[in-house]
């Protein structure tokens, strides 16, 4: 009987290894649900009158819109351009947060000298850094590219600074124990603890390059995504607009999931 009962049990865990597998594997599916309701919802909006179409398009409308302007390439070099633009910009305010988020959380003095001021800053909304870089930086690609490193950068700094500052006095002990020098220290003990701190300031600031190019690409650009949305606007063309906004979620949703996953693997690491 006992024999009996093993091979049977052996029988359910393995059915259930052959399940679960094809369940995770088609688990991403979920993640589509909202999305395809949130469609739903905005076609019978706009079906049943609750918005006008001149308010907002028909979904179908939008995809006819892009689909036109890829089509004729007009929509590539605006995707092209913002692209650019936002990975030169998180990886200038990725660098640039690593500096300083690394020299505030080694030393208490660089903190009460530069925190106060960075943590000001950060409240400023990336609309008002416009006139500004237009006067120190002019009209051309370094204003935007610039403006995106700012909002790349305090995530990184914050959430490096706290992490570096924050990492477990124990382990502090036992770098102590086995007589590692300042630098050892700090490439063995230190940094490493606050890894996960800094992927989560870079996811964090990834998110906010995205938010922050629109602002960048109101400085008298010709090109791109923001371009885009703030031309159809003044063309009063909505499907313009809802277009250039699915545009920013599309790739700014991939972005993130990379980060996410270089993340998931360094932590697990």
């Amino acid at each position: 009987m006992a024999t009996t009962r093993e091979t049977d049990t052996g029988g359910v865990g393995s059915d259930l290894t052959g399940v679960l597998p094809d369940a995770t594997r088609f688990r991403w599916l979920l993640g589509l649900v909202a999305p395809a309701a949130l469609v739903v919802v905005w076609h019978l909006l706009v079906a049943t009158g609750v918005f006008a179409p001149h308010q907002l398009p028909e979904p179908l409308r939008v995809v006819e819109t892009l689909y036109g302007m890829g089509v004729s390439g007009e929509l590539w070099g605006h995707i092209s351009i913002t692209l650019q633009r936002v990975f030169l910009g998180v990886v200038l305010g990725v660098a640039v947060g690593i500096l300083f988020g690394t020299l505030t959380g080694l030393y208490g003095l660089a903190s009460d000298l530069l925190d106060p001021l960075l943590q000001s800053l950060k409240n400023i909304p990336s609309l008002a850094w416009v006139p500004l870089f237009l006067l120190w930086f002019g009209i051309g690609e370094s204003a935007k590219v610039l403006l995106i490193a700012v909002g790349a950068f305090f995530p990184v700094y914050l959430n490096l600074s706290t992490g570096i500052a924050n990492v477990s006095e124990e382990l502090i002990e036992v770098a102590e124990v086995y007589d590692l020098g300042r630098l050892e220290s700090l490439r063995r003990v230190v940094f490493p603890a606050a890894v996960p701190s800094l992927l989560v300031g870079i996811r964090g600031g990834v998110g906010l390059a995205w938010m922050f190019v629109v602002a960048a690409e109101l400085i008298a650009a010709s090109q791109g995504i923001g371009f885009l949305m703030s031309d159809g606007r003044v063309l009063a063309r909505p499907d313009i607009i809802v277009g250039s906004i699915l545009l920013f979620a599309f790739f700014g949703n991939p972005s993130d999931l990379a980060v996410k996953g270089v993340e998931r693997r360094v932590v697990d690491w």
